[in-house]
């Protein structure tokens, strides 16, 4: 049995970066053939993107931005060239924000995914996402079809008929949020029903917190987790190394400082951002709001692409101080005025019957003159005072936040 879903897991990093590069340019026209990235990227010479810095001059696209965008042009915010009618399925996500399916073999890049953790052709799958106008339940079903399963399309609940088809089906697989397989396995050990055919699981959706892991491996079964959002399918996912999770192919993702489009160093936490290559329906640089850092060297399973931490929390900390909002990308734009200073946190906190801000930022150059020009900073980008903290460089945590509310 191999080892890997296909040769293109294990190529040399170099060759993968060098394809999806070469690939790109023409990613990028076919999506400018729509209205609202023809207006975002007004100007821009596709071939010029060849390379990472040159993608990262682009600007982002926040997933936290869609729903409005997709409101005022619907369905899809003027982003999408294609027809609707020319997909397979079309979605809807909370927002509400729309999804269509391409009509492609494995359309949201999730069979390689399964395969990482153990599945294989003709293993029987129970999928227990949901099929109701969200796309979950049809992403994992259509992964595992691609890669030779057979699908129960059970979705989520009345585990008294889930029991049913396991007992007559006695899937392998199991899929969906590793709350629902506990659940499920919590329902039949009370009830007395076998569903002790589930031998693995690819689960997503929700936090899988080590106590879980081990009481659902202690019960049989050997879970992976896998990485996803409704707009790109599956980004990244785990294997058997059980060390971080790694990219999907046919993606390029960046971490970036919250609130920017700019890369951070290497192994700091982030915002990751997505630019999918698929030319019926691309994503240019889709900031998710999730965070993340890259974790250094390729995965001793073998797979050479970039490998990350798994989520880790979420990049949108925007708060309201003194009634008045206040968001990363002010924080970021604070950093760009004083080359000097390194991470910066805004600290949020009350003193007395008052909200208080203090910015903590690093900088091996402190004085008071810095100190007074960063509060002038703060006051202007903010409309708001507060104190400034400057301390010595590495003294901030590296976990991607940028506000931190204390209150």
């Amino acid at each position: 049995m191999t080892a890997h879903y296909d040769a293109r897991e294990t190529r040399e990093p170099a060759a993968r970066e060098a394809d999806l590069f070469s690939r790109l340019p023409d990613v990028l026209r076919g999506a400018m053939a729509a209205p609202a990235y023809a207006e975002r990227l007004k100007g821009l010479d596709p071939a010029s993107v060849s390379s990472r810095a040159a993608l990262a001059g682009l600007p982002v696209l926040r997933k936290s931005e869609l729903s409005a965008l997709h409101k005022a042009s619907a369905p899809f915010g003027g982003f999408v060239a294609a027809a609707p009618g020319s997909f397979a399925r079309l979605f809807t996500s909370p927002g509400p924000i729309f999804e269509p399916e391409g009509r492609q073999a494995d359309p949201w890049r999730g069979a390689r995914a399964l395969f990482a953790a153990g599945f294989r052709p003709d293993d029987i799958v129970l999928n227990t996402f949901s099929y109701h106008l969200t796309p979950g339940g049809f992403i994992f079903d259509a992964s595992a079809r691609a890669l030779g399963c057979a699908v129960i399309p059970a979705g989520p609940g009345n585990t008294e008929q889930q029991f049913e088809l396991i007992e007559a089906y006695r899937p392998v697989g199991y899929s969906g949020t590793p709350d629902f397989l506990k659940i499920l396995l919590d329902a039949a050990a009370g009830a007395g029903r076998d569903v002790s055919s589930i031998k693995r699981a690819l689960v997503s959706g929700a936090a899988f917190p080590p106590s879980l892991q081990a009481e659902i491996k202690a019960r049989g079964i050997d879970a992976y987790q896998a990485f996803g959002t409704a707009d790109l399918g599956l980004i990244a996912f785990e294997t058997e190394a059980r060390d971080g999770m790694v990219v999907n192919e046919d993606l390029i993702m960046e971490i970036v400082r919250p609130g920017t489009g700019d890369p951070v160093a290497p192994g700091d936490v982030g915002e990751i951002v997505v630019t999918s290559l698929d030319p019926h329906h691309p994503w240019i640089r889709l900031a998710l709001g999730d965070l993340t850092a890259a974790l250094p060297s390729t995965s001793p399973c073998g797979r050479t692409n970039m490998r990350i931490k798994g989520w880790m929390g979420r990049a949108d900390q925007t708060t309201k101080v003194k009634g008045m909002f206040v968001r990363p990308e002010q924080i970021a734009e604070i950093g760009k005025r004083h080359s000097a200073l390194g991470r910066l946190r805004l600290v949020v906190t009350r003193q007395g019957e008052a909200d208080a801000m203090t910015l903590r930022a690093e900088t091996a150059a402190a004085s008071d003159a810095l100190r007074e020009e960063i509060a002038a900073s703060l006051r202007a980008v903010t409309k708001l005072g507060g104190n400034v903290e400057l301390v010595s460089p590495g003294a901030l945590p590296n976990d991607g936040k940028v506000i931190a509310d204390e209150r």
